[in-house]
């Protein structure tokens, strides 16, 4: 999974057919198409490409509009964003989720589990808003933590505005994501190298 990661990062076109044929002729593991597949849903990984449009959202439906398209972002505390991604392990996997301040680009909070449960984030909303105040703008996926009704009676208690990325829009939470590449390429993945060369050293 630690390689799959690393190497999806960089090509999120790769299908399982692709990946499976760079870790089996590229890295020498000897792994098929069906646990690739299998990791692949484990991960949550989704090959990015333009799909059929086989279905119209109603505009009147889509309760949470996505607002920073075009929004001059001039101050520290206008805008936050949050996401969760995964972080490979030895066996399994954890998840990390974070908060940052778009302007800044601090990372005002951050938190590990091992699930994904909306309380969580919950917990890490209400931890970064009694440290840095309540910011006007949150905005996230349309996961199903940041879509459940206590994560969103939080941000109405503080008057937050709310703005949720497109379905399928991963570039519309870009500043988090651009986090998550540096912290796994010069952080998780650098230590865990170091790791292995000391092991195999004699």
């Amino acid at each position: 999974m630690r390689e799959i990661d690393a190497h999806f990062l960089e090509h999120p076109y790769y299908c399982v057919e692709r990946m499976t044929d760079y870790l089996n002729l590229d890295l020498g593991h000897r792994v098929n198409v069906k646990r690739i597949r299998r990791l692949y849903k484990l991960m949550g990984l989704q090959t990015v490409y333009r799909k059929p449009r086989t279905t119209i959202k109603d505009p009147e439906s889509y309760k949470y509009p996505y607002l920073l398209k075009g929004l001059e972002i001039e101050r520290p505390g206008q805008v936050w964003q949050t996401d969760i991604t995964y972080i490979p392990m030895l066996r399994g996997l954890m998840y990390m989720n974070a908060i940052i301040d778009v302007y800044s680009r601090k990372i005002l909070n951050w938190r590990i589990s091992n699930s994904m449960d909306k309380q969580w984030c919950i917990e890490l909303l209400e931890d970064t808003i009694a440290e840095h105040g309540a910011p006007e703008i949150h905005n996230s996926d349309q996961g199903s933590q940041y879509r459940s009704t206590q994560y969103i009676e939080v941000l109405k208690g503080h008057g937050i505005q709310i703005s949720m990325d497109g379905k399928g829009r991963a570039l519309d939470n870009i500043y988090i994501e651009r986090f998550w590449k540096s912290i796994k390429y010069e952080k998780v993945f650098a230590i865990y190298n170091k790791l292995q060369k000391n092991t195999s050293s004699p």
